[in-house]
């Protein structure tokens, strides 16, 4: 052996663990390149990073060390390989013996189209408001020593297909935001929460009842869901009935849309007019906020949407599937739910929680007097946050099913 071959060995036996773990995982471009999907993919399992770079934008949370961006590899509703862009986000200081304890977030409903990921967000950005505030949120985690990670989901961010409101995609891409975070920064632990909101509390309910399965290396210690979606083909009956402009009416489409596509059975041709058949592409121009302030979906009459003897049955299944009050979760959760939210209905919520509690779940419900939809985020930080510290540190948690608040009666 020569010299400085017995000082390479001598120096990779000395090396720090968290060094000699991390492979090198490539650099990303600059800008809206990074986003484009390698063709084909690397081959690999779920939840490899598959290029990073500094964050920059909106979920840079100004209390974290540091904020990456990556693409990584998941799954889409078919389980065949998609790339999936996220963020990361490193608290300042030691990681504690074990690793950073990890929260990976789902976030609620902002569109369709590939610019309306998160992690692309600026003050300009499209969905700016909603994602500036569970920003806010995130950063108190991290603030605290939680490493907090966020995928766009699958279709946002990337251009392509979004699964939404399809709980098993939604959450295999959280859960491989996990890992392929773990590859990237080897200071994460093992030990980790869900945190979801909107469209994302239902995405938290499916990770968590999912977790243990999908990730069996990872250490789930409980999940939160703030105003959670659930009852969809109760929303499609309530927004078939209503001859009024509904806020429910494009989320309700979006679900449709997505279906549809993962389920060709499901045929929009036999639900929808032809008008809204030919303003579905609409949908895709912009984001959330443009669909409900903007063009054809921001005044059309709900009921007048849909056909009079709508052929619902393969829906009606997906649905069910896709319905979090079936779920058994192996952990802790807590829901929150505003009493003044008119996206996700209260009435809506409280069967949620009445669904849950009917299985073995550990369920604590809480309903927050005058909160709104974004509001909860906010007036509900502080419950989450304690419900997290006992979760980490292994305290048994408690449940209120025998004695469910309302929010619909509050």
């Amino acid at each position: 052996m020569k010299a400085h071959d017995g000082l390479l060995a001598l120096a990779l036996l000395l090396a720090p663990v968290s060094a000699m773990a991390a492979p090198a995982v490539p650099h990303g471009p600059a800008g809206d390149a990074f986003y484009v999907s390698p063709s084909p993919l690397p081959a690999g399992d779920a939840g490899i990073p598959l290029q990073v770079r500094k964050l920059m934008g909106t979920l840079a949370l100004p209390s974290a060390e540091r904020n990456l961006l990556v693409l990584y590899r998941s799954q889409d509703p078919k389980g065949q390989p998609v790339a999936v862009s996220g963020t990361i986000s490193i608290p300042k200081g030691k990681a504690p013996e074990g690793g950073w304890p990890l929260v990976t977030f789902t976030h609620g409903t902002v569109g369709l189209a590939a610019m309306c990921g998160p992690s692309l967000d600026t003050p300009n950005g499209p969905e700016h408001p909603y994602v500036k505030a569970y920003a806010a949120f995130l950063d108190r985690l991290v603030a605290q020593g939680i490493a907090v990670v966020a995928t766009d989901y699958q279709g946002l961010g990337v251009a392509g297909f979004h699964p939404f409101f399809q709980g098993i995609p939604n959450a295999k891409n959280a859960l491989d935001m996990v890992r392929a975070a773990r590859t990237v920064e080897p200071e994460i632990g093992a030990k980790y929460a869900v945190i979801g909101h909107s469209q994302g509390g239902q995405a938290d309910l499916f990770t968590a009842a999912t977790g243990a399965a999908y990730a069996p290396e990872l250490d789930l210690v409980g999940n939160i869901a703030f105003a959670p979606g659930s009852h969809v083909a109760a929303r499609l009956t309530a927004v078939r009935a209503s001859d009024k402009v509904e806020l429910a009416l494009p989320y309700v489409l979006y679900v449709l849309t997505s279906y549809s596509t993962t389920d060709p059975s499901i045929d929009l041709a036999q639900i929808l007019t032809p008008k809204a058949m030919s303003h579905l592409p609409d949908l895709k121009n912009g984001c959330m906020t443009k669909a409900l302030t903007e063009g054809y979906w921001s005044s059309a009459i709900a009921k007048d949407q849909f056909l009079a003897q709508p052929v619902l049955e393969a829906f009606l299944a997906m649905a069910q599937q896709n319905e979090p009050g079936n779920l058994s979760i192996p952990v802790p959760t807590l829901m929150i739910q505003g009493t003044a939210d008119v996206t996700v209905r209260p009435q809506d919520t409280d069967a949620l929680a009445r669904d849950l509690c009917k299985k073995p779940n550990i369920v604590t419900y809480r309903a927050l007097a005058g909160s709104d939809h974004d509001g909860v985020l906010e007036s509900g930080a502080a419950e989450a946050e304690a419900f997290l510290k006992a979760r980490f540190v292994g305290q048994k948690a408690a449940s209120n099913c025998s004695d469910l608040p309302s929010a619909a009666r509050p």
